[in-house]
């Protein structure tokens, strides 16, 4: 079997992910403690920021996905990646004009999740033209361990950059990750054909075939449909986190890049484990048990009260769960991948984030309501018990069937 190290431009494409998912990871807290303690927002206004980043996911993801599907990969990549550096720059400078508001930082990072919508639906779509149909699996997986090294001490140090020089002038490091990443994605030499023009058909009816070959899939349609509910619960939660972490049991900014590092470092075990798991065992158990430790993972940040334990109960939560995710995931994405066409391969990616991230712009505003008229531990009790169902729901489901070895036509329910 080849390695993956073999792979003509793959070491290239996983270094770029690698840095621009550390700069992410800076500016994922760093944007939480802009808008919670720098802006003063409220629980709601925290959702409504939040939901700005994954609202173009639900307004134009089936789109994104035709047009990927019309369109050589690399180019989208390339151009998304010097967009988002561009967009990430402009928050420190209308900060530092005075500029800066709820409303105004919604804008940016709704235009900003549209160029990540763009490019993540390229990606995952570019990934099997990369590696081998053998090795899919232990390349999405690297790519998941670059993401979870990466979490696991980019919190860390956002949390000393964010004391230094603020949270806004931390939001530039993920600036310079974009650049960088979009240099290194445009040196890549692999192969990336033009999309076969002749039976280019309607917008609508490719947008139709697209979300046709989900949700009327034999397994795929369980996965997805169960993963739309597991985002949407998952949001309820990491969105009212934030706000009942520093208000209520009081662990501070650096306490939430320790959670956050934490994170990580169960990412990077679940994600080492994943080949593993999947080789193993069948495709359908490895994601039930997944799904169901990440849902139940979320029990010590739900009873945490505040005081010496209260770190360590939402560390844990916060290991778990991301560790049982990293099992899973890879593997679910590589099973995606496999028994879809190419053809389809955009269409069907973007069909299944677009409504994961986008039930996001639905989760996290409605968490940050329930926190407010409701309370914090009422709205995490929501968020875990819908995880829960979630998971039950999926465990019941013919995803129990689902294998390594399964094809592509037959899987089609007619």
């Amino acid at each position: 079997m080849p390695r993956l190290v073999d792979v003509p431009g793959y070491v290239r494409f996983w270094t770029a992910s690698a840095i621009s998912s550390f700069g992410s990871q800076i500016t994922g807290l760093a944007l939480q403690i802009l808008t919670a303690v720098t802006l003063n927002a409220s629980a709601t206004e925290v959702g409504l920021v939040n939901a700005a980043r994954w609202a173009p996911y639900l307004l134009f993801g089936l789109l994104a996905g035709v047009l990927v599907d019309r369109c050589r990969r690399k180019p989208v990549m390339v151009a998304m990646d010097l967009g988002r550096a561009v967009l990430l720059g402009a928050i420190p400078l209308l900060y530092a004009l005075d500029r800066l508001d709820i409303a105004t930082l919604c804008a940016c990072v709704f235009a900003f999740g549209l160029l990540c919508l763009f490019f993540e639906a390229a990606s995952h779509s570019y990934v099997p033209q990369l590696v081998p149909k053998e090795l899919l699996n232990v390349g999405y997986a690297r790519v998941g361990q670059a993401d979870a090294a990466a979490g696991s001490t980019g919190p860390l140090l956002a949390g000393v950059l964010i004391r230094l020089v603020g949270a806004p002038l931390a939001v530039l490091v993920d600036a310079v990750s974009y650049l960088v990443s979009g240099l290194l994605l445009s040196s890549v030499r692999a192969p990336d054909p033009v999309p076969d023009r002749g039976a280019r058909r309607s917008l609508l009816s490719e947008l139709r075939e697209g979300v046709a070959w989900v949700y009327r899939h034999r397994t795929l349609a369980s996965i997805a449909l169960t993963s739309h509910l597991m985002l949407l619960f998952n949001t309820v939660v990491s969105t009212v986190f934030v706000v009942f972490a520093l208000r209520e049991l009081r662990i501070g900014d650096f306490g939430l890049g320790v959670a956050y590092a934490c994170a990580g470092v169960g990412g990077v075990l679940g994600g080492a484990f994943s080949g593993r798991a999947a080789r193993r065992f069948d495709v359908g158990a490895v994601l039930i048990v997944g799904r169901v430790v990440a849902a139940v993972g979320w029990l010590p940040l739900v009873l945490a009260q505040r005081g010496p334990w209260a770190l360590v109960s939402v560390s844990l939560a916060f290991f778990v769960v991301s560790g049982a995710i990293s099992l899973e995931s890879p593997v679910e994405m590589s099973y995606r991948q496999a028994v879809t066409p190419d053809r389809l391969r955009g269409r069907m990616n973007a069909t299944i984030r677009s409504f994961n991230w986008g039930t996001v712009a639905i989760g996290a505003p409605l968490g940050g309501l329930l926190a407010d008229r409701v309370g914090y531990r009422f709205a995490l009790w929501v968020g875990l018990s819908g995880a829960v169902l979630q998971a039950l729901l999926l465990a019941v489901s013919r995803t129990r069937e689902a294998r390594a070895t399964d094809g592509i036509e037959p899987l089609v329910r007619t």
